[in-house]
């Protein structure tokens, strides 16, 4: 061949570490090895023994790529000839397990090559896959005397998980979603973690719960340094609240599973950047049943033998109208105020009405809301609702603060 072909990837230079050998004064050597530590211009001086280092050093081996970094790398084409080369094509494709990349900066032919010059090209990906990636990399050209060469050399490389992702779903009974992300890093060097979003989907707002408010300033509730060490794992907390043109159909809600996606981004090393985007994430709709009742507003504590108000909301969640009785059915600890056997009226498909009742307790302590039936009589159905909320009931004579 007349042509020599180098590839060479891009990675940023690593802090180079020295490994301290030293010894007693008392041992043969004597504080010979402890002043040639302090000599060597490699170690940080008053920290000999603390394998730490002020200078770089560059990448020794291919290392390792995980997914959501970019893969860059340095292709040259030097003629090793006497003889001028002509009709100069180089490729360079990525194949992966799905599908063949084309990552050449130019498709154009380089009209010649004279002798001791080069084609020098940087090529850039961002890895979007896990398993076994092969960088192929091809040269045509034409000789002095018109006899067409190729060749291919072929690069192999395994790219590598960097992330564990988890994630939860708690479903609130005001239609709002918790989302508990645990994020794990299992890389073998730390990362700065940049960001870490939810993206919701179009029928969501998003809130995160990962800050808190002190003094006016909003602080990390990981602190001020983000570092995530080698197989740490961290938890991230976001709350979707539905829109407010979607909150009020209460069918939609109730199927909806795609809540939205993460997008998480980090720095390793000397600021090498990646960046991870999951899928879709579901969750498993709940299901209310024909009838659903929930809490608006109770109090949080409420005084012996007085009456406290409480709001609850009835959606009907069935594809048929509905005739309701209300039926309160005191317990032990909780008594209800009102009329039982109350007529609603009819509750269309999907709509919803608002209800105020009054109740108090007897019973001191945190005592749990029963005791509420709903009666369709279309279809003589009855709807039970116990444990609906909790108060805690204190004595009139505890000031409540």
């Amino acid at each position: 061949y007349f042509l020599i072909f180098a590839v060479m990837r891009l990675t940023k230079p690593t802090l180079f570490t020295n490994i301290p050998v030293t010894c007693e004064e008392r041992d043969l050597p004597g504080n010979l090895f402890n002043q040639l530590m302090k000599d060597d211009p490699s170690t940080v001086k008053g920290a000999e023994t603390l394998m730490l280092g002020e200078m770089l050093t560059l990448p020794q081996n291919f290392g390792n790529i995980f997914l959501g970094e970019t893969f860059s790398s340095y292709i040259s084409v030097h003629n090793d000839s006497n003889q001028v080369v002509k009709d100069i094509l180089v490729k360079a494709d990525l194949q992966t397990s799905s599908q063949r990349l084309n990552l050449s900066a130019s498709s154009a032919a380089v009209a010649e090559l004279k002798p001791d010059c080069c084609i020098d090209d940087v090529i850039h990906h961002e890895v979007k896959e896990i398993g076994t990636h092969i960088l192929v990399c091809a040269v045509s050209y034409t000789t002095q005397t018109g006899e067409k060469m190729y060749f291919r050399k072929f690069f192999k490389f395994q790219v590598l998980k960097p992330l564990d992702v988890k994630t939860k779903f708690y479903n609130a009974e005001t239609d709002e979603v918790f989302l508990e992300a645990q994020i794990q890093n299992i890389t073998t060097s730390p990362m700065f973690m940049e960001k870490v979003s939810l993206e919701p989907s179009m029928m969501y707002n998003v809130a995160e719960l990962n800050t808190v408010d002190t003094v006016g300033k909003s602080e990390s509730t990981f602190g001020a340094r983000t570092y995530l060490q080698p197989m740490d794992t961290r938890q991230y907390l976001y709350c979707l609240k539905p829109k407010q043109e979607f909150a009020e159909k209460a069918g939609v809600i109730k199927g909806v599973t795609v809540i939205g996606k993460l997008d998480i981004v980090w720095k390793t090393n000397l600021g090498e950047r990646g960046r991870l985007q999951t899928s879709q994430l579901q969750r498993m709709a709940p299901g209310y049943g024909d009838v659903r009742l929930s809490l608006e507003t109770i109090p949080d504590t409420v005084n012996l033998e007085e009456p406290f108000d409480i709001t609850c909301k009835i959606t009907n969640c069935s594809e048929r109208t509905m005739d309701l009785v209300l039926e309160m059915c005191n317990t032990n600890s909780i008594h209800w105020c009102g009329v039982s056997g109350r007529q609603l009226g009819k509750l269309h498909p999907s709509s919803s009405l608002h209800l105020a009742l009054t109740l108090l307790s007897s019973v001191q302590g945190l005592q749990s809301v029963s005791g509420l039936r709903l009666t369709d009589t279309f279809l003589k159905r009855t709807y039970e609702y116990d444990d609906i909320g909790q108060v805690c009931v204190v004595s009139s004579e505890v000031k409540q603060s």
